[in-house]
């Protein structure tokens, strides 16, 4: 062909061109149908997984009350011998936090004892601040109006308590009881702030803002061993005689 491309070799390439370009844009192209197809399927893999992600198992209760009711004699025995241990020797904390741990099996005196401290310094802190919101959370009813009355009474007044926590040197237990499916537990606070009560013009009128003072409370906290609530409450406070 002399080196050259005669007309009819042209004309096939072409065609063949032609083809390749039509046959890829057939094959490359979703049909409307092919589209909802695939974003159907999205959709349900989607819905699927998060379907999957909601999934939450809740422990059944009356399965959970069954695990607690029947634990071995050996997890029965531990357990109030360490109860019986805490109570030092005295008889009646020790049939009260007996009887205590024998309606809940979960019941764990000294992550009690952690948590009353916490309670403690909180709300010691909450009552000097104002703060209603964190003491409702933590007293019972009664005990929430006294306070609430008392931050009233100081606010009428323009008082304003400067006050610092300096920490919690003892905390006893003196007294546990049940009570028609209530546990109380009374504890004696030892603890040191340096608090002092200033008027509307800023001058001391109680306490001292330079002197650690040490400060004594008797607290009965409380909580209904039957709710699912596993939160303590201060349901009665005294002074100390």
């Amino acid at each position: 062909m002399d080196g050259k491309l005669d007309l009819l070799t042209i004309l096939s390439l072409v065609v063949a061109v032609i083809v390749i370009i039509k046959l890829r844009g057939v094959l490359g192209r979703r049909t409307g149908n092919d589209e909802a197809r695939i974003d159907q399927k999205r959709l349900t893999e989607q819905a699927q997984r998060a379907a999957q992600e909601k999934v939450v198992t809740l422990p059944r209760r009356e399965r959970e009350a069954g695990e607690q009711q029947a634990p071995s004699a050996a997890t029965v025995a531990e357990a109030e011998a360490k109860l019986k241990t805490f109570a030092g020797g005295n008889p009646e904390i020790e049939r009260g936090l007996v009887a205590i741990g024998r309606t809940d099996r979960m019941f764990d005196i000294e992550h009690f004892m952690r948590g009353a401290k916490q309670a403690y310094e909180m709300i010691v802190t909450a009552f000097a601040e104002g703060n209603r919101k964190t003491l409702k959370e933590l007293l019972s009813r009664d005990v929430f109006d006294g306070f609430a009355t008392a931050i009233a009474e100081r606010e009428s007044r323009g008082d304003q308590v400067d006050q610092s926590f300096v920490g919690i040197s003892k905390a006893d237990l003196v007294e546990a009881e049940l009570k028609s499916g209530n546990a109380q537990l009374t504890v004696k606070f030892v603890s040191q702030l340096i608090s002092a009560t200033r008027d509307r013009a800023g001058a001391v009128i109680s306490g001292d803002p330079q002197k650690i003072k040490d400060v004594t409370d008797i607290w009965t906290f409380a909580r209904d061993l039957a709710s699912r609530d596993p939160n303590w409450r201060l349901v009665a406070t005294q002074a100390p005689g």
